[in-house]
C-alpha cells in the first residue's frame, strides 16, 4: 500500500463523514426541525456559538448540534419555568455562527432551579414559533410570562 491508496482512503472517510451529517441534518429538518444556534459558555467575547437544529419533542425543545452524530439531542431545555431573563441583538462577530436575521435569548429558570446557562440565537420565525411553544401549555398548567 503506497501514499496515494492512504491518501484515497483518507479522503473516502471524510466524505462518508460528511454524506453523514449532511443525511443527519436532513432527517432532523424534515421530522420538524429548525435552525438554532447555541452556545453554553456565556461571556462577552462572543465566542462558542455552534449552528445546529431544534426540535419541539412535548415540553422539551432538543438541540441537536450540526457537526455531531450523536443520535440523541446535545442538549434539551423543558418548557416547565424556562424564563427568558434578556435579549438582545447578535454582536457583530457572533453573526456568522447564527441564522440569518437571528435574536439572542438567554434563559433562566423561574421556579428557582438552577440557571441552564444557555443562550439561543433564532431567526424571526423561528423565534416567533419558540416563544408560542413557551408560553402554551395544556390546561391546568401554569407556565411564567416567558417574553
Amino acid at each position: 500500500m503506497d501514499i496515494s491508496d492512504v491518501v484515497v482512503l483518507v479522503l473516502a472517510a471524510v466524505f462518508a463523514f460528511l454524506v453523514l451529517l449532511v443525511l443527519r441534518r436532513l432527517r432532523l429538518l424534515r421530522a420538524g426541525g429548525v435552525h438554532v444556534a447555541l452556545r453554553t459558555r456565556i461571556d462577552d467575547t462572543g465566542k462558542g456559538w455552534h449552528l445546529g437544529v431544534g426540535r419541539y419533542q412535548g415540553d422539551e425543545f432538543a438541540w441537536f448540534r450540526a457537526l455531531s452524530l450523536r443520535k440523541g439531542p446535545d442538549r434539551v431545555l423543558r418548557r416547565d419555568g424556562l424564563e427568558i431573563v434578556h435579549r438582545r441583538e447578535p454582536e457583530r462577530g457572533e453573526t456568522p455562527n447564527m441564522p440569518v436575521g437571528s435574536r439572542v435569548l438567554r434563559f433562566e429558570y423561574a421556579n428557582g432551579g438552577a440557571a441552564p446557562g444557555v443562550e439561543v440565537a433564532m431567526g424571526p420565525d423561528v423565534l416567533t414559533g419558540f416563544l408560542s411553544w413557551l408560553e402554551s401549555a395544556p390546561p391546568g398548567r401554569r407556565l411564567p410570562w416567558a417574553s
